[in-house]
This record gives structure tokens, sequence and C-alpha cells, in this order.
């Protein structure tokens, strides 16, 4: 993973516009960019690294406010798909009395209008140390496929795949369907990202344990499964390690995942991939700081800190 100034982190997935409440009464709402992929690609870019994605975007006001978004976060669109039918997804977000989120309704017009595998280019992995994915378009059947393309891509041009499956079982038609379209990958991953949760889930085990020894079958290089205030797990060629965070008071957690993501991505693609143990301990350490720094400010993109904020 050299020449990473001339390379970058490719990352495939859907942009999100998230609409949030302005108060409780739920009727006023302020846009935001968002998305879990879209986080993580932003994170990078903000880290001083460079960032690729692969995505669909229209011309409908959302997706020219996401993309204006992006240019001005310094994500690089050079393998975006553009289609004039294409609209961005969209999430709503309430507000409790008490200033809670909710997530309130999920909207996709144009869930036909996918990235397909045709649509992936070559040259695109042979300029990345990188590739990371999310399960968050798995379900749609040509995502699916252009998921497994991308894959596919990345091992023949001996490109590290990155993967946060960031589960959201109300997107699948079942929890059987998510899991069987899931666990595949787990078997081409250099690199794996998840919460206790989505663990136990996918290992369908009642018990930490039992599911770490399952997961261990697939002989995945690295585990990085997150705790919240705990810190992390890592699980590195097989070696346990906790990897604690200093306490701090969250404001609000929402993509604190994606922040720490971005973080070890980022490390992984200047310092490449690291040969002792305490290299990738300290990348997981640096990205427990950045997902303990997202959570002290209100918002996901928003929180992430900029390279020149990190002091």
């Amino acid at each position: 993973m050299n020449n990473a100034l001339e390379k970058h982190v490719l990352i495939y997935g859907d942009i999100f516009v998230d609409y949030i409440a302005t108060d409780d009464t739920n009727s006023n709402f302020s846009n935001f960019l968002g998305g879990a992929t879209v986080n993580v690609a932003a994170g990078i870019s903000r880290l001083g690294a460079k960032s690729s994605l692969i995505t669909m975007i229209g011309e409908d006001e959302d997706s020219v406010f996401a993309e204006n978004e992006l240019h001005q976060e310094g994500v690089d669109l050079t393998y975006a798909i553009r289609s004039k039918q294409k609209k961005v997804n969209r999430v709503y977000v309430h507000l409790t009395p008490e200033h809670d989120r909710v997530f309130a309704k999920y909207v996709d017009d144009t869930p036909h209008l996918q990235v397909t595998p045709d649509d992936l280019r070559e040259e695109a992995f042979h300029r990345a140390t990188i590739l990371h994915i999310c399960s968050g378009t798995m379900f749609q059947p040509t995502a699916l496929q252009t998921t497994k393309r991308a894959v596919e891509l990345a091992k023949m041009t001996g490109t590290f795949l990155s993967f946060d499956p960031n589960i959201r079982p109300l997107r699948w038609k079942s929890e059987d369907i998510c899991r069987r379209t899931i666990l595949p990958f787990l078997q081409q991953t250099d690199l794996l990202k998840l919460t206790e949760e989505e663990l136990l889930f996918l290992m369908e085990k009642t018990e930490i344990e039992e599911a770490l020894e399952a997961l261990s079958a697939y002989e995945i290089p690295v585990v990085m499964m997150t705790m919240g205030e705990s810190g992390t797990l890592a699980i590195i060629e097989g070696v346990r390690k906790h990897i604690g965070v200093e306490a701090i008071d969250p404001v609000d957690t929402t993509g604190a995942g994606d922040a720490f993501m971005a973080a070890v991505l980022h490390g992984l693609h200047v310092k490449g991939k690291p040969e002792k143990f305490e290299e990738m301990h300290a990348l997981i350490s640096f990205g427990n700081q950045m997902g303990a720094l997202c959570a002290m400010k209100p918002g996901a993109l928003s929180a992430m800190p900029h390279a020149d904020e990190l002091e």
C-alpha cells in the first residue's frame, strides 16, 4: 500500500440525505449528507487521504445538494455513475420531546436504478489501496451483483478488502436472507468491523464467546468488534486484544462507528498493512479516539474532526 498520495481508498455504497427535524413538532427539517459509506469516505478525506466513491447520483434537488456536499468534503466522484432519473435516498429523523432522535421514514423513489457490474472501471481498483463495502445495498439484486463484482476486481488487483456489515434488518425481507447474503463475503474479507449485536446476529448465537468461536472459522486476518464506551475487541491473526478508549460524556453517538472506520482505513492507506501486531493496535486505538471525538458533538458527518483539529 505505498504511493498513498497517488492512490485512493475506494468505497462503494449509496448516498443518503438525512432530513432531521428542527424541533419536536417534526414539521420542519434540516437536510444533511448521510449514509455509512458516505460518512467513511468523507471522514477519510477530512483526515487528509484521498477517497473515491462509487455510487449513482441524479439531477434532482437532493442529488445536487449531496454532490455539492461531497465536493466540499473532497470526496472524488470520478467513478460515480450519473442518471437523470436517479433520486438519492432520503431518511426522515424525528425528535422526541426529550430531544432523542427517532428514525421515522426511509424513502427510495428509484430502487431499480443502481450501479451495475458493467459500470465498474478496473482502473479504479488498480488505483486503490483499499476497497471498503457495507451491506446497505446488498438487499437490492443489482447492487448485490455489483458488490460481488467489486470484490472480484479487488481480489484480482490485490486490493485490501474492508467490510463493515452495518446491518439494518428492516431493509431486508427476512433475517435469514440477510445472513445468507452477508456471510459469503466474510470468506474474502481482510478486515471486518462489526458490533456485538451484529456478531451475535450473523453467527446466530446468544453468547459472545460462542459467536467469536464461530466467526474464527472464516479466518479473517483482522476483526474489530466495537463496544461503544468499552472500546474495541481486536482479533489480529487470531490474537485477541481489548483496546480501551478514554471515557467521555457522549452527546450523540450517531456516526461514531463510521468515524472509527474512517480513522482505521486512513491509517492503513497511509502507512500500509501493518507487519506487527502493535502497529494495527495503534491504528485501532486511533479509531477509538476518532469515534469518541465524533460522539462528543451532535450529528454524524458534521461531528467528524478534520486533520487540523485533532490536537
